[in-house]
């Protein structure tokens, strides 16, 4: 995470769900402040940032991507590759990566304009498909990537290696690589740990594996998961990332999982830092509650 010197900005995009109630009012207030001030803005909103009709324009300093943790992994996906600091504001209901609440946006807006404030770099993952040695897909994720089955109550059975080394085979329900944003996502419900925002590494999380000697695994961000869909898989395959790109998956499949080259850049709340974030969320108390 890092803080620096008073940044000019002459240019923002405002991204909204407009699946949100609230969106529209605070969309207003944000138009109203940035016309005072004279700053240039575009609005889009949209349910689907992945949309690639959606024009980022030229020269743009920041993004306020309004909508709940879902928005922001969609934002992510749509802005990382500009380096693009994005400002998340919550208007969902749990919001483990939008730390800024929608009462907060100016004062986070102004303090990241002032410097005052710091932006954390998110590690990413570039999840490619070979099939045939032939490249049939590739995405980027803030949160995870997952393969898994797309009937009911079936086992997927695949080969994963980290970098040259075989690193097993599984039978499980799936299979998750995930980011250290991720950990408080789906790798966290399937038992993996919770890692600090900010670090580069990944972890490998089997998902309700077959043998019990399976267990989450923390690795290097610079290190690479390949995972082969074996044949004879009794159910249909599909890969998903951040739980919102779908792509189904055929046996013999090579699934290539690495560290993208840009990160996901996050304004830092002033009024909470992730740890703090983490335990309200988590509803750590301290005590002997259950």
């Amino acid at each position: 995470m890092s803080k620096s010197l008073a940044k000019q900005i002459r240019k923002v995009i405002v991204l909204a769900n407009k699946r949100k109630e609230e969106a529209l009012g605070i969309v207003e207030e944000i138009q109203a402040y940035l016309h005072t001030r004279k700053i240039e803005y575009s609005v889009q909103f949209t349910v689907d940032p992945d949309d690639t009709s959606l024009q980022i324009p030229e020269k743009t300093d920041l993004a306020i991507c309004l909508g709940g943790d879902g928005t922001v992994l969609s934002c992510a996906r749509l802005l990382h590759s500009h380096g693009i600091p994005m400002l998340a504001v919550n208007l969902g209901t749990f919001g483990f990566i939008t730390e800024i609440s929608k009462n907060e946006w100016k004062e986070a807006f102004e303090a990241y304009e002032a410097g005052k404030s710091g932006v954390s770099r998110r590690l990413m993952i570039r999840v490619t498909v070979n099939r045939n040695e032939k490249r049939v897909f590739q995405g980027h994720g803030l949160n995870e990537m997952a393969i898994s089955a797309s009937g009911i109550s079936k086992m997927v059975s695949l080969d994963v290696f980290i970098n040259q080394t075989m690193a097993g085979h599984f039978r499980s329900d799936g299979i998750i690589v995930s980011t250290p944003t991720g950990s408080t996502g789906y790798s966290l419900a399937a038992g993996g740990p919770i890692l600090d925002a900010d670090l580069d590494v990944l972890i490998v999380n089997p998902v309700c594996p077959f043998t019990l000697s399976n267990r989450p695994l923390v690795i290097s961000g610079e290190d690479v998961v390949r995972v082969l869909v074996l044949s004879k898989q009794k159910t249909k395959i599909m890969l998903t990332i951040d739980g919102q790109v779908p792509f189904i998956l055929e046996e013999g499949d090579m699934i290539t999982v690495e560290k993208a080259r840009s990160k996901a850049l996050l304004i830092t709340s002033s009024q909470r830092n992730y740890y703090e974030v983490v335990r309200d969320r988590l509803n750590w108390s301290g005590g002997m509650h259950a």
